[in-house]
């Protein structure tokens, strides 16, 4: 028995082979590698359709139909399957095992090889991205992407395009991510993998809401639901939504937003989708609180207030920067020489800044305060004897940029990422 194997079968219950009956054949009839082969098969069939425990179950499986080190590679490329499956079901320490035996067969393969191949640097760069080491991994990457020319292997130039795209990203390039996928296009117009285009539309989405240029990630999104369903694949369709969710949220649009996380939410496996799960109610509890009184978000220059809906604060840069101020330090009063000091970047000039600051406070009161029928009491922005201030009896909430984007997965990928 292989190391391998050892570690395969330390997991109690996913292990055992299908019985006879499952396989329909005499099992004397397969060789060893042609059961583990069908295993893969149907780990993928699993994997494509979000059922990722048989997905799993499978794979494990396969594994045993392999031998070291001739088929190191395909040991590699399951361990990758078994890697995002552990890490979107949140188990960090199988994941952790299976990074563990990913590392020892690449660092095998460089030892065995007399020369060393596309594929081993894809796969080497595949193996540093688990551990975080992305500038090493874009090393690896850019010797598979120089090679697989060289060696004329038109499939494994796209995943490698599609690896170096989502390096860039993870080191937020995003222009050197767009330059990576605009080459993925062009290839995949000769050669047809649709979950490579899945993936690759994915990826677009995700550096264009990055760039902030929102109506072209809404498209991408919209084109990789219609890839991977022609392919009948629906493990990224929670991923989908969600990403549109936290477009229309940078958006200011919070009631589509919402629709979106909860549509995400029903279309889940919460036994198997817990990070994805996870993900969902962080984005859910971030806009969705009906305690909070004013929810700001400053990176898209909107706010939204409890009864009057989001307002748009696009073209009123000095309105923003004096709600933010009086926001953050609630019950802090601010007097005309600091509004000064620290919104205009001046000195107090009473014949300069008396009336702009008047004029500005009132102009930022009527936008944000929801109407009184008395008018006799403010709700948020207070003046007292010495300056302003923002009542601290409001509940606020400041946005949290990028919660769907931004949170770490376990070994640096998801079930999206190239395998």
């Amino acid at each position: 028995m292989n190391d391998t194997q050892t570690i395969m079968e330390s997991d109690s219950g996913i292990l055992a082979y299908i019985s006879d009956e499952e396989l329909n054949v005499d099992p004397k009839m397969l060789t060893k590698y042609e059961i583990g082969r069908s295993h893969y098969q149907l780990a993928k069939l699993y994997y494509d359709k979000s059922d990722l425990s048989k997905a799993e179950f499978h794979f494990a499986q396969a594994i045993k139909g392999t031998e070291r080190p001739k088929d190191n590679y395909s040991t590699l490329k399951i361990l990758g399957f078994l890697i995002r499956i552990a890490s979107e079901k949140l188990e960090d320490d199988k994941a952790q095992r299976y990074i563990a035996l990913a590392e020892e067969l690449a660092d095998e393969l460089s030892r065995e090889l007399g020369s060393l191949s596309a594929e081993y640097f894809y796969n080497a760069g595949i193996v540093s991205n688990y551990r975080g080491d992305f500038e090493n991994a874009r090393t690896q990457f850019e010797l598979c992407y120089k090679k697989s020319k060289e060696e004329n292997e038109p499939e494994l130039l796209s995943k490698c395009l599609l690896a170096l795209a989502v390096n860039c990203f993870n080191r937020r390039e995003f222009q050197g991510a767009l330059d990576f996928l605009h080459q993925l296009d062009q290839l995949l117009k000769i050669i047809k993998k649709n979950y490579l285009l899945g993936a690759m539309y994915m990826s677009y989405a995700k550096v264009y809401s990055e760039l902030d240029i929102q109506d072209r990630a809404l498209e991408y999104y919209s084109l990789a639901n219609m890839t991977l369903q022609s392919k009948k694949c629906w493990n990224l369709y929670g991923y989908v939504l969600l990403g549109k969710g936290a477009i229309f949220k940078r958006l200011g649009d919070f009631e589509s937003a919402l629709k979106f996380f909860e549509l995400a939410k029903e279309t889940a496996d919460t036994q198997t989708f817990k990070r994805l799960m996870t993900l969902i109610k962080s984005e859910i509890e971030d806009v969705n609180d009906s305690s909070v009184d004013i929810y700001l978000d400053r990176t898209n220059r909107k706010i939204k207030e409890r009864n009057l809906g989001t307002i748009d604060f696009k073209h009123r840069f000095v309105l923003l920067e004096i709600l933010f101020l009086l926001a953050k330090n609630p019950g802090s009063y601010y007097d005309k020489e600091q509004l000064a000091k620290m919104i205009w970047r001046d000195e107090y000039n009473p014949l300069i800044h008396d009336k702009l600051i008047y004029t500005s406070v009132s102009r930022l009161r009527k936008l944000i305060e929801p109407k009184n029928e008395k008018n006799d009491k403010r709700k948020y922005i207070i003046r007292g004897k010495d300056g302003y201030t923002f009542n601290p009896h409001v509940k606020i909430r400041f946005h949290m940029e990028g919660k769907s984007e931004g949170q770490k997965t376990i070994g640096n990928v998801d079930l999206g990422s190239p395998v």
